[in-house]
């Protein structure tokens, strides 16, 4: 099996550890953290140090960057092809996940149990699709994006990059969301929704603009 490290030690690199063990195609070497000692167990793996230890270990051929944040997540993988060019980004997609026909997932994604995507629908790279969230048919999700858990979006959505939708919320068909927004739980979104911006309600508004990078978990 082909070793791995997974970058994280929070809440959501237990999952993907958990999905990658129950998938049992990778061997996972530890894990990589900036902010956690060397030598720490997480989880029952080893904390192998930060990133810059794949500048030395050769036996580290790929791996996937359990960091919840889609901002913090995509500076993270920016450090990674620095320092390794020809690093391998996986997927890890959790058995009990239904995936139809024609759906493409990018490098890094991760797929949390109960998950629907179907027919023809695009998840980019480096995204989040969390527990029994629902994606129907043509949607298409750009990197870095990110739907927590519940989450549930009708046919023919765009969600822009390192956009995240919040828990339980629904979005209705053929709707435009921009990117660097956020939507607020339990929202309900009738229209489409500009790029760096926070909305939420049932209907979602507007109801401030967002920074880029912005803290939002």
């Amino acid at each position: 099996m082909k070793n791995i490290v997974v970058f994280g030690c929070g809440g959501h690199a237990k999952v993907v550890i958990d999905i990658l063990e129950k998938n049992n195609e990778f061997n996972i070497l530890g894990l990589i953290d900036d902010f956690v000692a060397a030598g720490t167990l997480v989880y029952g793996y080893e904390v192998l140090g930060d990133e810059t230890i794949l500048e030395a270990n050769s036996k580290i051929v790929g791996g996937i960057v359990a960091i919840g944040d889609n901002s913090v997540r995509s500076q993270m993988v920016g450090k990674i092809k620095e320092i390794a060019t020809d690093f391998s980004f996986i997927t890890a997609v959790h058995p009990s996940v239904v995936i139809a026909r024609g759906v493409e997932l990018g490098e890094g994604t991760v797929v949390m149990p109960g998950a629907i995507i179907n027919s023809d629908s695009k998840i980019g790279e480096h995204c989040i699709i969390n527990t029994k969230a629902s994606i129907d048919h043509d949607c298409r999700l750009g990197d870095y994006v990110s739907l927590a858990p519940g989450v549930t979006l009708g046919g023919n959505v765009a969600i822009g990059q390192y956009s995240a939708v919040s828990l339980g919320s629904s979005i209705i068909h053929s709707i435009k969301i921009g990117q660097h927004t956020i939507i607020g739980a339990g929202s309900t979104v009738l229209k489409d929704t500009e790029s760096n911006v926070i909305a939420y309600g049932t209907p979602a508004n507007v109801v401030r603009t967002r920074i880029k990078g912005e803290k939002y978990l």
